[in-house]
């Protein structure tokens, strides 16, 4: 099993090597992009017509009865 292994990676190194030294490819001609010629028309934005209500806001002074909070402690009861 330890031969064909070694016999496979063997194989695959030579085919590698055969195949770099084998193949020769060189640039023949250089490349470059297509010229493009690009007109835009310009754009128009929506328009839009709303009719909103009025808010009036201000200030009005009232009086507000608050409720009284008697809290007594566990320690106060004891006492």
């Amino acid at each position: 099993m330890k031969i064909a292994s070694v016999l496979a990676v063997v194989v695959a190194a030579v085919a590698i090597g055969f195949g770099i030294y084998m193949v020769d490819i060189d640039q023949t001609e250089e490349a470059s992009l297509p010229d493009v010629d690009v007109t835009v028309e310009e754009g128009n934005m929506p328009e839009f017509s709303a009719e909103v209500g009025d808010i009036e806001t201000g200030t009005e002074e009232i009086t507000l009865e608050v409720p009284t909070v008697d809290i007594e402690s566990p320690e106060e009861d004891e006492s």
